[in-house]
């Protein structure tokens, strides 16, 4: 057929402009198609939509009553969820495969004086069934009483202390009043061992205790684990115009923290972390139940998983479960399984 008889032909020009388009179309739909599936992106969400929730950090509260300069989870609100939701977002956590939860703050026993605290953990043990219950506190709030209540649904407690000598304490803002945090460290070593806990240290390793050597002192009080952190800065919490603290004073270089960990090479225990292995490697849920995103320097949340469940919140944690891997976030967690004589 003819150019010419086409053009005088209004029907078969709509035909033929009609199949064009159909062509162009469904080329377009093809492309799209094959990008979706081969591009980096699509498979950075396939790897994000994977990930499970193995160890949550849940920070109930941000209230405090310490004033640690370097602290990166300030009390910018007050803040607790009620009992209730906080136990439906365990149990949504615990569905999507979490084995071990993890409460801190703030300072998680501020809260209705640790009853809060406790019913949690005993939700966790008894009817969630978690394999493993912590807590890291500053320890200034326990009592003998809350170890006879709740001391066995607990597996692990970690207390904050980053000098046995007071006066660096002090300096630091790791006190309250007078009282003694190297004493009471030493108490509620005790009381762990009484009601079968899981005792274990962690310290920030700043410009204040930088040249100690705390050997000696932790070989005596004998942890399960010494976390030790490098002093880490985050935008909107301890550094910036917002922020509560200015931790820049307490900064060190990553050769300084190497140094010291140097220095306490001897102690078995010891479980350092530096920034890059802390800043993306923990799964951080804040009072909202949002996941925090620390990858830029910063906390930026997630929506709450009581709102659009864990599966569409984790994928805006930011979490790298391979350096989790690598900093040793994975270990013997249970106290059934560490097999310590108590």
């Amino acid at each position: 057929m003819q150019f010419s008889s086409v053009v005088t032909s209004p029907m078969l020009l709509l035909q033929l402009c009609i199949s064009t388009l159909h062509y162009i179309l469904a080329s377009v739909f093809s492309a799209v198609c094959y990008w979706r599936t081969t591009s980096p992106v699509g498979d950075q969400r396939k790897v994000r939509n994977a990930t499970t929730p193995t160890s949550v950090n849940y920070h109930f509260t941000r209230k405090c009553n310490y004033k640690c300069g370097f602290c990166f989870h300030t009390a910018k609100t007050s803040f607790v969820l009620p009992l209730e939701e906080a136990k439906r977002g365990l149990k949504l956590l615990k569905e999507s495969g979490m084995e071990k939860i993890n409460f801190s703050g703030g300072e998680p026993f501020l809260p209705d004086k640790g009853e809060f605290l406790g019913k949690l953990v005993q939700y966790c043990k008894q009817d969630l069934q978690l394999p493993s219950v912590s807590i890291v506190s500053n320890g200034s709030m326990i009592k003998e009483t809350w170890f006879q209540k709740y001391g066995d649904d607990l597996d692990i407690l970690a207390i904050s202390c980053d000098s046995f000598d007071e006066a660096t304490n002090q300096l630091i803002g790791r006190a309250q009043g007078k009282k003694s945090h190297v004493d009471n460290l030493h108490k509620i070593r005790n009381w762990c061992q009484q009601y079968k806990v899981a005792f274990k240290i962690n310290s920030v390793i700043n410009t204040f205790n930088i040249d100690e050597d705390l050997t000696e002192n932790i070989l005596q009080l004998n942890p399960v684990r010494w976390k030790v952190f490098q002093c880490l800065l985050i935008d909107g919490e301890n550094a910036g115009e917002s922020a509560l603290r200015e931790a820049e004073r307490f900064v060190i270089s990553e050769q300084q923290f190497q140094e010291f960990l140097d220095r306490h090479s001897s102690v078995s225990c010891l479980v350092p972390e530096s920034n890059e292995k802390m800043r993306n490697s923990y799964l951080i849920l804040d009072e909202y139940m949002r996941f925090l995103d620390c990858r830029e320097g910063r906390k930026d949340p997630s929506k709450s998983i009581l709102d659009v469940g864990v599966k569409e919140a984790i994928c805006f944690s930011g979490f790298d479960e391979k350096m989790f891997l690598k900093r040793g976030g994975k270990y013997v967690w249970s106290k059934a399984d560490m097999k310590l004589e108590w």
